[in-house]
């Protein structure tokens, strides 16, 4: 059975729990919102809905669908998707897409371009070669990651607005969009909403957490900032946002141990390895959780100084970086947001200003 990935990010609200569960559904009613949960995208999915009416449950159940539509689409493990079918006509001849896969493929080269190709969605042959499947994967060899790496460039992916199609030039190359597409899919799980006349709910995939609105007393959620060296659960410190994604990317969300030493799921296409700098964690607020899905990556494996010279310079973004010594960097936007947990965290961690 694939280990659930855990929510990276606490919600916390004030409501008081009243209420039934309708177990044919797994959709719970209560007094201040309506939720639902599921499993897509191979991770734990919810959907809240604050000051619901006789719509929103429906509302919701159009929304997982639609989770479920674009996973079949943009999903690189079911057969016959526009990523399957890329990854099979590799070398041979270009395929037709769906707008969806086209947007998501145009916003990856954004990032890769970001970063001079450290994001590269063209990575699935060094993926599909870590296997990581915690507490599973495996350690390949010098020439095996030289063979993998020799598969790999951006580049050599060919995309044609005009006819709609995608090509990967040489055969052995595979697209990946594990490192986007719970963002872009947040995105279009939010556009449904908000045409439902929703005003504040939040949605989280997986821990890639986007919000409509605020609360419904027009106070801010607030987020959790999960502590990189403790159980899930704990967090050290709050971010008070509204109509925001926030999305973290860390070296402990899938691991696999071999001899002591840790191999997390962060690959680096230059080295072949998963990413080695200052960095542990990544959390990103923006507007679109495309963009918080493609730059916590992206941050991630530029490290500490580049990561934070990209976020700066780009309008509408912020970031928390946290590193290997225990110390907490902000963006300049996030200095007045971010509550530290002093109490709890202020022997552990020091935050730099």
């Amino acid at each position: 059975m694939k280990k659930l990935v855990c929510i990276l990010a606490i919600i916390t609200t004030l409501f008081t729990i009243a209420g039934c569960t309708d177990n044919k559904s797994n959709q719970v009613v209560q007094q201040e919102y309506v939720s639902k949960t599921d499993f897509y995208l191979d991770t734990v999915v919810d959907i809240k809905i604050y000051n619901p009416n006789n719509k929103s449950a429906e509302v919701i159940d159009k929304a997982m669908k639609r989770i479920g539509a674009l996973e079949k689409i943009l999903s690189i493990h079911i057969e016959g998707s526009d990523l399957w079918n890329i990854k099979k006509n590799a070398g041979i001849k270009p395929v037709e897409v769906s707008k969806e896969t086209m947007e998501v493929m145009k916003a990856s080269l954004r990032y890769s371009e970001y970063t001079n190709g450290l994001f590269d969605i063209t990575t699935g042959p060094l993926v599909d070669l870590w296997a990581i499947n915690p507490p599973n994967g495996y350690v390949p060899t010098e020439e095996e990651l030289q063979t993998s790496l020799s598969k790999i460039n951006y580049n050599n992916m060919i995309i044609d607005e005009e006819n709609n199609t995608i090509l990967l030039k040489d055969k052995g190359m595979i697209a990946n969009l594990g490192a986007i597409a719970k963002g872009y899919i947040a995105d279009e799980v939010k556009e449904i909403l908000v045409e439902n006349d929703v005003k504040s709910a939040i949605i989280n995939l997986g821990g890639n957490v986007l919000l409509v609105g605020g609360k419904p007393d027009n106070s801010g959620f607030k987020i959790g900032v999960q502590d990189p060296n403790s159980d899930r659960g704990a967090y050290l410190g709050v971010i008070d946002a509204r109509d925001l994604s926030v999305v973290s990317s860390g070296d402990y969300e899938r691991y696999f141990e071999v001899e002591g030493k840790k191999y997390h799921h962060i690959l680096n296409p230059a080295t072949g390895y998963p990413a080695d700098n200052e960095i542990r964690q990544v959390t990103i607020l923006s507007k679109l959780s495309v963009d918080g899905d493609g730059l916590s990556t992206s941050a991630f494996l530029l490290g500490l100084k580049g990561g934070i010279e990209l976020i700066e310079n780009i309008d509408g973004i912020e970031a928390i970086f946290i590193t290997k010594d225990n110390k907490i960097y902000l963006t300049s936007g996030m200095r007045d947001t971010f509550v530290f947990d002093q109490a709890n965290y202020g022997d552990q961690y020091t935050v730099v200003k």
